[in-house]
């Protein structure tokens, strides 16, 4: 299979696993305090990704393990944090909207701190994406089936804070770590949250939580799935994508959620009207001049 075709197929899997994340971290949070929803994510993650790690550990080099440690903190662990609290307070649709941020994000961190040139329609494909997903998070606003809500307007800066860290750490990878092997440090980095994580969830009081309550279940058992697919499987997979395609093709994952939103809502029985599917192609559009020449032949 040609490098193209992986690239893709992992940007594919990618919006299937983060397009359906929104959706549990939402549903936990009606047990769940936004902290303690991202202590168990990360902490599950961490679970699963510990037995592979302890063995790969070896395999990198011991100087670069603080480095490693601390993309997972500002690739996982910060951002689970700052998205769950926020979801507890504002509108997902702004979420989201904030989370389609992070391409935009990886390019100025690019361009600042990397020396990154981009090319104008690149940088154009990236404005119409974004246009896009908000016309299609407004377009129930414009027809009268919804009404955003824009209270708590501080707890807007959380997920604007994580993407920048998304950003930060796209590039980190791209060029600083980019010669470990993808799975080695998704693993490690990941597996470095188990003591983190386990200690918050203890402060948190996670532990007194009733586990006989059938919402605290559907709860807990959401948020560790949340975990494996959304923090463990799906960084894996990321950082093999960064790796193979650039950070920038790899961000623009966010630019596909709403298409695993929308088709959630069509097996929910939701009407797709004529202008979301305009949209849609707006988003595609943006993608496609975006991606031009972005992924590695």
């Amino acid at each position: 299979m040609s490098n193209k075709f992986i690239s893709w197929l992992l940007f594919i899997l990618l919006c299937l696993i983060w397009g359906s994340s929104f959706k549990l971290m939402k549903d936990s949070t009606a047990a769940l305090t936004g902290s303690q929803i991202a202590s168990l994510r990360i902490f599950a993650a961490a679970l699963v990704c510990l037995p592979y790690a302890l063995f790969q550990l070896k395999k990198i080099d011991t100087k670069r393990l603080p480095l490693v440690a601390f993309s997972a903190v500002i690739g996982n662990l910060l951002p689970a944090f700052l998205f769950a609290i926020a979801l507890t307070r504002i509108d997902g649709s702004l979420g989201g909207i904030l989370n389609s941020l992070t391409p935009i994000c990886v390019v100025l961190i690019g361009i600042l701190f990397y020396g990154e040139r981009i090319a104008g329609q690149k940088m154009i494909g990236l404005l119409v994406g974004f246009t896009g997903l908000v016309l299609l998070t407004l377009v129930p606003v414009f027809t009268g089936e919804r009404v955003i809500s824009f209270d708590n307007m501080s707890y807007l800066l959380l997920p604007v804070v994580a993407t920048l860290l998304y950003g930060v750490n796209v590039n980190m990878v791209s060029h600083r770590l980019k010669d470990i092997n993808p799975i080695n440090l998704a693993t490690v980095s990941v597996a470095f949250m188990i003591i983190p994580s386990t200690l918050l969830l203890w402060q948190l009081d996670f532990l007194s939580l009733d586990f006989s309550n059938a919402a605290n279940q559907q709860a807990i058992w959401g948020t560790a799935a949340l975990g494996v697919l959304g923090s463990a499987v799906a960084t894996v997979l990321f950082y093999s994508l960064v790796q193979r395609a650039g950070g920038l093709f790899a961000s623009l994952v966010t630019y596909g959620i709403p298409f695993v939103a929308l088709f959630w809502g069509f097996l929910d029985h939701e009407a797709i009207t004529l202008l979301e599917i305009g949209c849609l192609l707006l988003i595609l559009a943006g993608v496609y001049l975006a991606n031009s020449s972005t992924a590695r032949k």
